[in-house]
Formats: structure tokens, C-alpha cells, sequence
């Protein structure tokens, strides 16, 4: 006849801690074997945007800004052409300035040749020496008028002197009376005295 024994309470707990250990290690190995890119369900994933995702060029990272044009040369104030130093390298093409009282002598002889060059002109006698001829009698001082033939311009390879004359009046230190006449036209105008070239004013260099 069999009997069967009941397990004790000292059984009952060794039992009960086994089973327990059992439990939490399978816990626990599920909880490793899950993977880095498993999402629990019903959360976000969020991914970089492209304004912030990393660059994975191996070559030269460019900068996050973009390049600045370099700077421009520096252009004096009034240069035609935009050169650097155009005002200083052509501060000889400047004209001196006039005193009030120069400008209004400067202005008053001008208004006495005017009508003569405007005669010689009309007359078609444009040349120095006619020119000189007529200015004499306005009492001119010697050295203080000069009449010269045109300035010759580039033509070609070379250059060529135009039919005319230029008339240059100094009239005070810094007033000067410059002119000329030639087959198309005449003027006679004002100007304080060149740096390098007193009443006329330079040429161009070519």
C-alpha cells in the first residue's frame, strides 16, 4: 500500500526559489537579445532632418558659412575709372583754385578775347602766328601769353597735329585764361594753373 507524503514547508521553499530564479533569468535574456533599432510599440521614431544631418564625405568639410567675395581694391573718391590711387596719380590734371578776385580778372580778359578768336574764326585763319598777331594789341605782357599749335592726338600707330592754335593767359599767379580756335570750333574759358603745365592742361599720356 502506498502512502503518499505531503512536501514539507522546507520543500515548498527551495521550490518556490528555484522557480523564481528561473523566471528572472529569462527575463533577463529577453530584455539582451532585443535589438538597438526595435521601437517600443507605439513610440516615435524621430530621424535627422536634412538642414541637420552630418556630412559623411571622407574629403575637406566646407564650412558651415558661406565664402566672402574678397575685399574690393580700395578706389579713391572720384576716380573715373575705378583704379586704385586714380586721383593721386592724376592729381597733375587738376587745376589750381582761383581767388575770387583772380576768378573775376580771369573772367574779364577771357570776355576781351572771346570776340577776337571768334573773328579769326569766322575769318578761317586759325594757325599761331595769326592768332598771336591779333592778340598783341590787347597789351598783353611777354611771357605771360602763350599761343601754340594743337596738341597732337593718336591716330593710327602714330599721331597727328589738327589745324589750330591754343591761347594760354596767365593772368595772376592762380588765374589763368586758356583758349583755342580751329577749323570746327572756339573756347575760351577760366582755370587756375596746372602742377606741371601752368595754363594748359596736360596731355594724356598714351
Amino acid at each position: 500500500m502506498l502512502t503518499s507524503t505531503a512536501p514539507g514547508p522546507r520543500t515548498q521553499r527551495v521550490a518556490a526559489a528555484l522557480l523564481l530564479t528561473t523566471v528572472v533569468a529569462l527575463a533577463l535574456t529577453g530584455c539582451g537579445e532585443r535589438r538597438a533599432t526595435d521601437a517600443a510599440p507605439g513610440a516615435t521614431v524621430s530621424t535627422p532632418s536634412p538642414a541637420t544631418s552630418t556630412s559623411t564625405s571622407t574629403g575637406p568639410s566646407a564650412s558651415a558659412s558661406p565664402t566672402s567675395p574678397g575685399a574690393s581694391p580700395y578706389v579713391e573718391p572720384g576716380a573715373g575709372d575705378g583704379a586704385p590711387h586714380h586721383g593721386e596719380n592724376n592729381g597733375h590734371r587738376r587745376a589750381g583754385e582761383m581767388s575770387p578776385a583772380s576768378a573775376t580778372e580771369a573772367k574779364k580778359e577771357a570776355d576781351r578775347i572771346e570776340p577776337l578768336l571768334k573773328q579769326l574764326w569766322e575769318q578761317g585763319k586759325w594757325d599761331p602766328a595769326s592768332v598771336r598777331t591779333a592778340l598783341r594789341p590787347l597789351g598783353y605782357e611777354e611771357g605771360r601769353l602763350d599761343v601754340r599749335e594743337m596738341e597732337p592726338r593718336p591716330q593710327g600707330s602714330g599721331s597727328v597735329t589738327p589745324e589750330g592754335a591754343r591761347v594760354g593767359l596767365q593772368v595772376q599767379d592762380d588765374a589763368c585764361v586758356t583758349a583755342f580756335v580751329q577749323k570746327t570750333n572756339y573756347e575760351v574759358k577760366t582755370n587756375g594753373p596746372f602742377m606741371e603745365s601752368g595754363c594748359f592742361e596736360p596731355p594724356f599720356a598714351h
